[in-house]
């Protein structure tokens, strides 16, 4: 027999608590999201930063301080983009019925 719209997967009191299979499809299409565009920003900070020196032919303290900058910057602007993404996905909550976007609408 299959589940109504919106029901729980399935019986158990854990499982429930959980969500319903709606509300962990968003956070798992914002999960993949935050992921893409974190992959994104990092590596156009890498090559922001790092790109002229593996382009142009610099000197060798130049081009290692560009590079390590990059290697630095870049994973730190992954994590606060995802953390940023997924906290802003978390405090703006979902519209009470699906398709709308404010109460209003």
């Amino acid at each position: 027999m299959p589940c109504p719209p919106g029901a729980p997967l399935f019986d158990s009191p854990y499982d429930q608590s959980r969500g319903t299979a709606q509300s962990r499809d968003a956070i798992t299409v914002e999960i993949g999201y935050a992921l893409c565009s974190a992959a994104f920003a990092a590596a156009a900070i890498f090559g922001a930063v790092a790109g002229p020196a593996l382009i142009f032919d610099l000197p060798g303290t130049p081009e290692r301080v560009l590079v390590r900058a990059g290697l630095v910057l870049a994973p730190v602007l992954f994590a606060a983009r995802v953390v940023s993404v997924l906290l802003r996905f978390r405090s703006a909550g979902q519209p009470s019925q699906p398709g709308r976007t404010s109460p209003d609408s």
